[in-house]
Formats: C-alpha cells, sequence, structure tokens
C-alpha cells in the first residue's frame, strides 16, 4: 500500500534554499555595510594613535620641567653644547639616567627625569653610533611614523631658538642658558611639536620618504629633532641654514603640541602661527601679516628670535 506525504510536512523538513538573487542582495548588504563601518574603524584607529602620541608629549613635558627643577632653572637646550675635543672631551658626555651620552638631544635628556630611557645601553666612545644613536624604547616614537627612530631625523621637534639654542658664533651662545624663569606666557609657550624637519622647505610633491641615518635634505624627518619657529629673519638661525625645519601635520592634517605650563593639545598649523605656499611649502619670509611666533617667543607676542651674536 502506498503511503502518501502531507506536502506541508515535506515543506518543514526541506526548508526552501536561498534564490541566486537573495544570495547577490545579501551580499551586497554586506558589503554596504563594510563600506561604512571601515571609514570610521580607520578614523578610531587615526584617533587612537593620536592619542598615544599626545599622551607621550604630555610625559616627556613633564620631564622637561622636572630637568628645570634639576638644574637651577635652566632649560633643556636642543642639544648639548659642542665643547672642543670632540668624544675624547668628557665634558661632551651627559648622564641620561641608564648611562652617559656624547651630546644627547633634549628628548634624551627628558626621560630619565620620568624614567623613562630612550637606549637601551647608550652608544659610547668606541661605537660608530655615538653621536647619532637610534632610540630602542617605542615611547619615544609617534605610532604613525614608527620607523622614525634615528635621534637626529626624529618625530618630535623642540622650540630650539627661544628656548635653548647652545650653538656658538664668536665664542658666544646664540640661546644658551636660558632659564625657566624668563618665560612670561607658560600656557602659550610651545615647548615641542610633531615635526617633519626640514622637508618642510620644499613643495609637497618634492618631498621624499624617511631615511634613517639618512641627511637627504627633502627627506621626511631630516634633522627633524629641531622645530624652527613660524616667521625666521635674516639676522636669527635655524635649524639647517639656509633651510628652515617645520612641523608635521601627520594627525588628520594637525599637530601635536606640548606647552610649557605642562599641557599638550592637537592644533592646526594655522593656530601654531604657520603658513603655506601653495605647493605646500612652509613659509620662509619675516612676513608679520603671514606668520607669528607668539606661541613660541615664552613672551605671548610676535618677538623675532634671537639674533647671532657677532
Amino acid at each position: 500500500m502506498t503511503r502518501l506525504i502531507n506536502p506541508s510536512k515535506q515543506s518543514e523538513r526541506c526548508p526552501r534554499a536561498f534564490t541566486l538573487i537573495e544570495l547577490l542582495v545579501v551580499i551586497a548588504i554586506i558589503a554596504l555595510l563594510i563600506a561604512i563601518l571601515l571609514p570610521a574603524l580607520g578614523k578610531a584607529k587615526d584617533s587612537g594613535r593620536q592619542t598615544v602620541c599626545l599622551t607621550q608629549l604630555k610625559q616627556l613635558q613633564l620631564g622637561w620641567e622636572l630637568y628645570a627643577d634639576a638644574n637651577k632653572d635652566v632649560i633643556v637646550p636642543g642639544r648639548a653644547p659642542d665643547l672642543a675635543g670632540g668624544k675624547s672631551n668628557p665634558d661632551n658626555w651627559y648622564d641620561i639616567g641608564n648611562g652617559r651620552k656624547f651630546r644627547p638631544t633634549w628628548i634624551s635628556r627628558m626621560g630619565q627625569y620620568v624614567g623613562i630611557y630612550p637606549f637601551g645601553e647608550p652608544a659610547d666612545a668606541s661605537r660608530a653610533d655615538y653621536n647619532r644613536q637610534d632610540f630602542d624604547n617605542k615611547f619615544f616614537q609617534c605610532p604613525v611614523v614608527s620607523d622614525w627612530k634615528d635621534e637626529r631625523n626624529h618625530c618630535y621637534g623642540y622650540n630650539y631658538l627661544f628656548l635653548g639654542n647652545s650653538r656658538v658664533t664668536n665664542t658666544k651662545y646664540h640661546a644658551f642658558p636660558i632659564r625657566r624663569s624668563k618665560i612670561q606666557t607658560f600656557d602659550r609657550t610651545a615647548v615641542a611639536a610633531d615635526s617633519m624637519g626640514t622637508a618642510a622647505s620644499f613643495a609637497e610633491s618634492a618631498r621624499t620618504a624617511y631615511e634613517n641615518d639618512g641627511r637627504t635634505e627633502t627627506s621626511l624627518g631630516n634633522e627633524a629633532f629641531s622645530l624652527d619657529p613660524p616667521r625666521l629673519t635674516a639676522a636669527g638661525d635655524r635649524a639647517s641654514a639656509p633651510l628652515r625645519n617645520g612641523p608635521h601635520a601627520r594627525h588628520a592634517k594637525k599637530v601635536n603640541v606640548s606647552f610649557a605650563d605642562n599641557h599638550a593639545k592637537l592644533m592646526s598649523l594655522a593656530d601654531m602661527g604657520y603658513a603655506l605656499e601653495s605647493d605646500g611649502r612652509f613659509v620662509d619670509t619675516d612676513d608679520k601679516a603671514r606668520v607669528n611666533n607668539s606661541l613660541f617667543s615664552g613672551t605671548g607676542v610676535d618677538d623675532d628670535p634671537p639674533p647671532i651674536p657677532k
């Protein structure tokens, strides 16, 4: 005897499969959702890296303050003075917390005051990199440009012209030592910021990739441990004469900046006092209508950088 199957029960046991059109619709919806979410995820990642960078600058800024406390109110120079005798002169070697370093840069000297050392082992005079060592500690590397490790070609630049330029001309320091008490507007005096170095002197299209241990002037990061203020003069110094250095707007076209009162924030180039030419070069003229040093001078007004001694 043949047994009849109830069509409704057969349908329950064998669910209907997706049609090709339905499957394509689902795939299209998933693709659309991914397209919507990816930019948001990318922005969240960028925001996170910017926050990490800002936090590092704030911590190093505390080191800047503690350095002055420990050195009779003298502010750390952009780089330790270059005394006669080079590496054979013991006075060119400075304690940076976990060893001695030849003419350390400002950032190398501040870490010890917050217990964060830039080098696992500072290079001694027997090593080829005694004068130009790579940072080992990731704390000293902006996560956006994490390969910028060279202590000369670094990611953070210092307001050295106003806060400590230890170069010497005619037996006189350009601007050193500078005492912290000379600063009149702590909350409006930039100490350090994201920096691109001498690449600021070139059109954006002419800038080249970062070079560790390099000296190519168009290269991003070249000599970026120093940061020239917005307005330079013929009588004053500059990081890599005749070129100028400038900040690096690597966080959604803005710059992380630390200040002498130990706060730090994200700023636009214009708010910092800088201006750009149409090709992306930083304005390099003594034009008070376009560029302004009020956030660098320490007085809150647009002062000229200290002149080179005559």
